[in-house]
């Protein structure tokens, strides 16, 4: 998709994020109102230029109080024999490295763990960082929140393929033969970093 056709969304996101930080810490009656017009505002852009319900997207905006920052998503890159693990999702039926959200209290070490567990079935260990990367700003930009994404290359321990109630499907891929990805979650920068990993293990971790 053609970055200028989702300005609006850039737009979108960042008078939400003006609107959810103002809430956090307005003082009075009158400030509350002019920020929940500002998150009726990003959720008419939103509306008006998605297919998406305007009350819902505002519902939405407003959920998520305090101060607005970047959320974190974690991905585990489980290398064996060359093939790396993919797991179909429910949502858009296409593939990516296991992994989620953050949940607070955990090092993002434990996110891959517990995510790749939960989502293939697979035992893995954490061994390097391969990059940090700001997942909104990509060919495939279409987060409503600002989110970080950090990569792990992981070690498979033990484990079978085994789906799970947001995975269809758990297997191993070679590099040369990948399936359809889920873009938002995992794509081709994503994976030719771990290549790049996987040829130079001295390789530093890639950020941007």
């Amino acid at each position: 998709m053609d970055k200028k056709s989702v300005r609006w969304l850039q737009w979108a996101r960042e008078v939400q994020a003006l609107s959810q930080s103002g809430l956090a810490f307005c003082n009075s009656e009158y400030d509350r109102q002019r920020y929940e017009r500002l998150a009726g505002i990003a959720a008419e852009i939103t509306s008006a230029c998605s297919h998406l319900d305007e009350e819902d997207v505002k519902k939405l905006f407003l959920t998520h109080p305090g101060y607005a920052t970047p959320k974190i998503d974690v991905r585990s890159a489980v290398i064996n024999d060359g093939k790396i693990l993919l797991v179909q999702e429910s949502m858009d039926k296409r593939w990516t490295m296991p992994g989620g959200w953050a949940d607070v209290g955990d090092h993002p070490s434990e996110t891959a763990v517990r995510e790749t567990k939960e989502e293939s079935g697979f035992t893995v260990e954490p061994i390097k960082v391969i990059g940090v990367f700001d997942a909104n700003r990509s060919e495939h930009d279409l987060e409503f929140f600002h989110a970080f994404k950090i990569v792990f290359l992981c070690k498979l321990i033990s484990g079978e393929a085994k789906p799970s109630n947001e995975t269809l499907d758990a297997a191993f891929f070679s590099f040369e033969s990948l399936p359809p990805l889920s873009h938002h979650r995992t794509n081709l920068k994503h994976i030719n970093e771990i290549k790049e990993h996987l040829l130079n293990p001295g390789r530093k971790t890639f950020f941007d």
